[in-house]
């Protein structure tokens, strides 16, 4: 990884880019107008770019970046502003002042959306495994703004860890969270969703294990959650109980403590 501006910068640009590149312990290289290609083909390697407003991830071979955005969070929101509902928060049983583990982040957009419905009182932790989305997520939760105050809000409240979820669970004390979540990444997901296909060469598709729900179950006080593609046998498998939705490709499952 290396980190390198925009291709119009100027001294508070560079200044800010070489933070970030002391901060993550990774090479700024000037960008004295190259290409963000040719810059990658000169260091063989990812880089981050960054820019007034967000940081741009470009990983290596892939010519369109990955950069925060609250994605399919605003609306839900929105819709839940109406008095709508969600399936994600009526299957995790959301309400004012719970707390809320995402073992696997990603994009937030489920964890911003809990954070909206748990509230300024209740506690939002999320974990990513891979360190560089982490950090460009965790950076676009605090500066990304909306017109709604809530989302806003919603964003700034969540706690980032960069953490593997089963190394982070086994540090938690028993009934540490009401509701642990977990929406792993697998091949469907990228091929599904068009917001996250520049992860494709970063993304963590790591085994789903048995001692992964142990834990999780263990860490949960009242609920274990997990979202995944309505093929997958993972629901069966770990014994969490459907709740089918004919016109979504994935399903969500639990299991109560």
């Amino acid at each position: 990884m290396f980190i390198t501006t925009a291709g119009r910068t100027n001294d508070e640009l560079k200044e800010l880019a070489k933070e970030i590149a002391a901060e993550l312990r990774v090479n700024y290289i000037d960008r004295k107008k190259r290409s963000i290609s040719q810059l990658q083909q000169l260091q063989h390697d990812s880089c981050i770019v960054v820019y007034k407003e967000r940081l741009e991830l470009f990983p290596l071979g892939e010519s369109e970046p990955f950069f925060f955005h609250p994605s399919s969070a605003m609306f839900r929101i929105k819709r839940l502003l109406r008095g709508e509902h969600d399936p994600f928060v009526e299957v995790c049983q959301l309400t004012k002042g719970m707390s809320f583990l995402d073992c696997t982040l990603g994009l937030a957009s489920d964890s911003i959306v809990a954070s909206y419905q748990v509230g300024d009182k209740g506690k939002i932790v999320g974990l990513e495994a891979e360190k560089y989305l982490s950090y460009v997520v965790q950076n676009g939760l605090k500066k990304w703004s909306t017109d709604i105050h809530e989302i806003n809000e919603a964003m700034r409240r969540i706690e980032v860890c960069h953490a593997h979820c089963f190394s982070y669970l086994k540090m938690l004390p028993n009934e540490s969270f009401d509701v642990v979540y977990l929406d792993p990444m697998f091949e469907e997901t990228i091929t599904e969703s068009v917001s996250i296909q520049p992860l494709t060469k970063i993304a963590n598709y790591e085994l789903f294990q048995p001692i992964w729900i142990e834990e999780a179950l263990r860490v949960a006080k009242k609920r274990v959650v997990l979202k995944d593609h309505y093929l997958s046998d993972r629901f069966n498998q770990f014994g969490f109980k459907i709740i089918p939705r004919k016109t979504a490709k994935f399903h969500f499952g639990y299991i109560d403590k």
